[in-house]
């Protein structure tokens, strides 16, 4: 597994050694002591949640507060998804700042988003089923939510040619400014 910082570094990608032949692949999509090894992280996964959108759904910001708050590792099982972090830690030096990347079932790349950032995803492709691992249940009363178009984050999904599909929930999610932060 070969395991990178993003610019914001408690951000990782993680992406697995694949073994490819004629047969078709094989990697191993998570394994403890690797990840241990190489990120210096000892997460205990408690929970692990599955969901399949249509093109164009955006799904978050989402996150929870403490005492639940949540460490997660993202996948892609099919399809393409544009994911993102936001960091909601108010003494970090990257407060308000975000990092995104594609994740697919062709690139088999994970995303570690710790505690004190917002997570959210669009899907590129025609549908895409993500997988994610959580480090606390989830936890209804402490769940929040910031506004994907918040101005304040400006955040650049890469959807110019989609227009996003929103939970309920999405549509009445607070503005930064207005949310309650790490």
């Amino acid at each position: 597994m070969n395991v990178t910082a993003l610019s914001i570094p408690d951000v990782l990608l993680l992406e697995p050694k694949i073994f490819n032949d004629e047969r078709g692949f094989f990697f191993e999509s998570f394994n403890q002591a690797a990840f241990e090894k190489e990120t210096n992280l000892l997460p205990t996964f408690v929970q692990e949640n599955h969901s399949k959108s249509s093109k164009g759904v955006l799904r978050g910001l989402h996150y929870q507060l403490p005492p639940k708050a949540q460490d997660k590792l993202v996948r892609v099982l099919r399809g393409q998804i544009f994911d993102i972090a936001v960091d909601i830690r108010e003494k970090s030096p990257s407060f308000g700042f975000y990092v995104g990347e594609f994740l697919s079932d062709s690139n088999k790349k994970q995303l570690w988003i710790p505690k004190g950032f917002a997570h959210g995803f669009v899907v590129i492709s025609e549908t895409a089923e993500v997988i994610y691992k959580t480090t606390e249940y989830y936890a209804p009363d402490t769940e929040r939510c910031i506004r994907w178009d918040d101005p304040d984050l400006n955040i650049n999904w890469n959807i110019d040619d989609i227009s996003p599909i929103l939970s309920e929930k999405d549509q009445v999610s607070s503005l930064f400014h207005d949310s309650e932060v790490f």
